[in-house]
């Protein structure tokens, strides 16, 4: 399982993320980022390219999921730490879940879609095979900002 000793680490694995998250704005995406940690080191990095691909699955968790399964070369994620600018969807919990991944770290809430606690808590269900401890709130006012940045310029655009 996850070290307590990881715990300093926490501020810079999601600035990491949130690195990723403005890339997403290079291409008119939800500015979301997700970098997967393991043995204290990032061996994913990914942002949301929804736009970018046409893919409705591409969102930062699930391709730094899948970049992360290929470093590890095998689809159990337990000895990773997932950290996420945004609170995972339904999607995104659910694919947190079936990857068995050691530790969500979060961000932001997400007050109308949030899955691992916000409104659903597919992390933690007990009708579920796995549960998922998380740890949230880091950065989360950084975090929460480039998303209220980013959608108050798409709503002047309307």
């Amino acid at each position: 399982m996850i070290e307590q000793s990881t715990t300093p680490h926490l501020e810079i694995w999601m600035r990491a993320a949130l690195a990723e998250a403005r890339c997403a704005l290079d291409h008119d995406d939800v500015p979301v980022g997700a970098v997967v940690v393991r043995d204290g080191q990032v061996i994913a990095a990914r942002h949301n390219e929804r736009e970018l691909t046409g893919d409705p699955t591409a969102h930062a968790e699930i391709l730094a999921l899948r970049d992360a399964a290929a470093v590890v070369g095998h689809w159990r994620l337990d000895d990773c730490i997932l950290v996420v600018t945004l609170e995972p969807c339904a999607m995104c919990a659910g694919a947190i879940v079936n990857a068995r991944v050691g530790q969500l770290i979060y961000g932001a809430t997400d007050p109308k879609a949030g899955a691992a606690g916000s409104v659903f808590d597919l992390v933690d269900s007990e009708v579920l095979n796995h549960r998922t401890p998380r740890t949230t709130g880091i950065l989360a006012e950084e975090c929460g900002q480039i998303l209220k940045d980013f959608f108050a310029v798409r709503r002047s655009r309307r």
